[in-house]
């Protein structure tokens, strides 16, 4: 087991790393070729704001900064569960850390492409719908699997109080997430924009506002529940 964690923990500094050198990349390419570079669409998918390549560079390499910071957080946490000797914790830790790595990865990998030119008003709207919807699939698949933590998950007053309030919410929003992630994707090649990242917006708000009121729900029923 401990060969696993730390295989994950080389694999986040390597991954946000190779982030970090790739923003690096672009500020350094931005000095001798200052070719301003597409930083937002709009909903028919044309660019409305072009910025230099520095900062696209610093969008980047923020992102990464921010998933480094998250994913050590979880990570800290984590061996501080198996030197308690709590293995259920250390374990949905972990879990956690590997979700931070994937969810930044994976949108810093999108805006990378969309910002390196490669989306069209052809391709552009149906990958990003895609990886959208594949990083809300691949988070509901886990979600119900992490044990209280201030990053990841369903954090209401509720759920930081109950227990059983926190993981009956997660798994609710989980759920919900992952039906929502498949639609995304099977709809992802032939949707039409702004519908769809609408759409999928408009549905996850509706799934975090019925997990919320599942923790408070949960929360109020429980006996073991801990009072404000």
């Amino acid at each position: 087991m401990k060969d696993r964690l730390s295989l994950l923990d080389t694999l986040t500094v390597g991954v946000f790393a190779v982030q970090a050198a790739f923003a690096v990349y672009i500020a350094v390419k931005g000095s001798t070729t200052p070719m301003p570079m597409p930083m937002h669409w709009n909903a028919d998918w044309q660019v409305d704001r072009w910025g230099s390549r520095v900062e696209f560079a610093t969008f980047l390499g923020g992102m990464a900064l921010i998933g480094v910071i998250a994913a050590a957080g979880l990570a800290l946490a984590a061996l501080r569960a198996e030197a308690q000797g709590d293995a259920s914790r250390r374990r949905s830790m972990r879990i956690g850390q590997g979700l931070t790595l994937f969810i930044f990865t994976a949108i810093g990998l999108t805006l990378a492409w969309a910002g390196m030119g490669h989306a069209t008003v052809d391709s552009g709207p149906a990958v990003m719908t895609g990886a959208l919807s594949l990083i809300l699939l691949v988070t509901g698949a886990f979600l119900g699997r992490v044990a209280p933590n201030p990053l990841i998950g369903v954090r209401t007053p509720w759920s930081y109080k109950s227990r059983l309030a926190w993981d009956r919410s997660n798994r609710l929003a989980g759920r919900l997430f992952c039906l929502i992630g498949l639609a995304g994707l099977v709809a992802a090649p032939f949707a039409r924009q702004p519908y769809a990242v609408t759409t999928l917006t408009v549905a996850v708000l509706i799934a975090a506002a019925l997990s919320a009121f599942e923790s408070w729900r949960v929360w109020r029923a429980d006996p073991n529940r801990h009072p404000f």
